[in-house]
């Protein structure tokens, strides 16, 4: 068994819903619950033990996401290079150079950061620590995705 059907498997994710993963529209609608799942969450100080459907509601669309776009065949777009390459790279980790590698790492350091502040602002209901939590996921994301696309490009490039 290769790679990418491991990784596929790892991830409960087709060749298929990779492939509709990097649809654009995909993508921005997952960045675009990023506020929505805020809001459900926070939403519990107005509505109580409700705000679990606007939570559920999020949830079930971040599952359906990846079903509910078509298929991107060759990725043309900037955001289908940078899924293209995140499968890629799942499947083969020492494929990407160790400059990649480094600002990936950098990315998670990110992430955790901005999940931390998100995760203090959600607890403590303040906003600046979950806007700017959020901020820094949203830029940690992009940046990965953009960073992912480039390795995407250059293997591509590489291996004709």
């Amino acid at each position: 068994m290769s790679a990418l059907p491991k990784i596929a498997a790892a991830f409960r994710m087709s060749d298929e819903a990779w492939r509709r993963h990097a649809n654009p529209w995909s993508v921005w609608t997952r960045f675009a619950a990023i506020p929505l799942m805020l809001a459900a969450i926070w939403s519990r100080t107005w509505i109580g033990w409700w705000s679990l459907l606007p939570i559920a509601a999020v949830v079930v669309w971040l599952w359906l996401n990846p079903r509910a776009f078509p298929p991107v065949d060759s990725p043309r777009s900037w955001t289908a290079r940078g899924i293209y390459g995140e499968r890629r790279w799942l499947a083969d980790k020492s494929a990407i150079s160790a400059d990649h590698r480094g600002v990936l790492r950098l990315l998670i350091g990110l992430g955790v950061a901005g999940f931390a502040m998100i995760a203090w602002g959600l607890v403590a209901l303040e906003i600046w620590p979950t806007v700017f939590g959020a901020t820094l996921v949203v830029v940690g994301q992009l940046w990965r995705i953009d960073r992912l696309g480039l390795f995407y490009t250059e293997v591509t490039a590489r291996d004709g």
